[in-house]
């Protein structure tokens, strides 16, 4: 009788359980304080010391390294092609779920970047602002697909990066509101950083073919990519969570577009936040945002409470 050996598949990427990983961190000693921790983390997340130390000091040496290679090539292939060149931004993108605190991430990452020896100039920019204005999506029947790869003005988004990385001194970036849901009037002024993170569910998503910018996709500008993962059931734990939160907060003010949810009890609200993900953000979550996850560079996967247990980085 003959007997099959398994053999297991090569991995595109090196895993790192949370220990190993925070053993990586010796070269860069920056620290957060309680306040600190407090103003970035997300409505219903806590950042503990810990989380910085062996999590996001690991990561932020990494990403230095990758920052500091970038600019020894430029100044390598300024001498080769013996041309002088201004430098052009180090862009990292984040990417993840709603609620899986990729805005946290990136808040953390922009913080302890720009406390680098160095001292760069650390932009962030999100991709909600890049959505159609509410009145665009209701023209369009797209007001419950919001989230979705044809709510977002990609055009646009393709447009504010190229300018990006073409190392234009002055852009601006369209800003979005989440107590009214929808774009600002206001723009957001990004003038000549160091590094720029955009953040957002949809950029390491391939775009539709455009007629006008045929091929181009978000993810071709970034130099370092990040993806946020976790289960479902627990994404899902912390999307009831931040709408409770909420219902009992921001909601409470009138100028919200969810103003109406203000009084709903407990049961109603896990009712109501339920159903919305399971027909708007977790049919995008499976369709359009987890099956970018293996296009990232690093993939931080979360466990209960948003704590980090594993980290996955591509092979070079």
């Amino acid at each position: 009788m003959m007997t099959y050996k398994m053999i297991s598949r090569p991995s595109a990427y090196t895993t790192f359980s949370r220990s190993e990983w925070a053993e990586l961190s010796e070269k860069i000693s920056i620290s957060l304080t309680s306040q600190e921790r407090a103003q970035l983390q997300g409505i219903n997340e806590t950042i503990s010391s810990d989380e910085v130390t062996d999590i996001y000091l690991p990561l932020s040496e990494l990403l230095f390294m990758h920052i500091k290679h970038a600019s020894s090539l430029h100044q390598d292939l300024n001498q080769f092609f013996q041309k002088k060149t201004e430098k052009v931004p180090f862009v990292i993108g984040i990417a993840g779920s709603v609620s899986v605190g990729k805005s946290t991430t990136a808040r953390l990452i922009q913080t302890l970047l720009s406390r680098l020896p160095t001292k760069p100039k650390v932009d962030l920019v999100t991709t909600d602002g890049f959505l159609y204005p509410n009145a665009t999506l209701e023209e369009r029947g797209l007001m419950k697909r919001k989230g979705f790869p044809e709510s977002y003005d990609i055009e646009g988004l393709l447009s504010f990066l190229t300018d990006l990385k073409s190392g234009s001194a002055y852009m601006e970036a369209p800003l979005y509101s989440h107590l009214t849901y929808d774009r600002l009037g206001e723009k957001q002024v990004i003038e000549q950083p160091d590094v720029v993170i955009v953040e957002g569910i949809n950029v390491l998503q391939v775009n539709k073919k455009s007629k006008k910018i045929p091929q181009m996709f978000v993810s071709d500008f970034f130099d370092f990519s990040i993806y946020v993962d976790a289960e479902e059931e627990n994404i899902l734990g912390w999307y009831i969570e931040r709408f409770k939160l909420l219902r009992n907060t921001a909601f409470q003010n009138p100028d919200s577009f969810f103003h109406r949810y203000k009084d709903l009890s407990d049961e109603e609200a896990i009712g109501f936040a339920t159903d919305i993900w399971k027909g708007i953000n977790g049919v995008n979550l499976e369709r359009n945002i987890r099956p970018t996850k293996n296009r990232a560079d690093l993939i931080l996967k979360k466990g209960p409470g948003h704590r980090v247990e594993q980290i996955q980085v591509k092979k070079k």
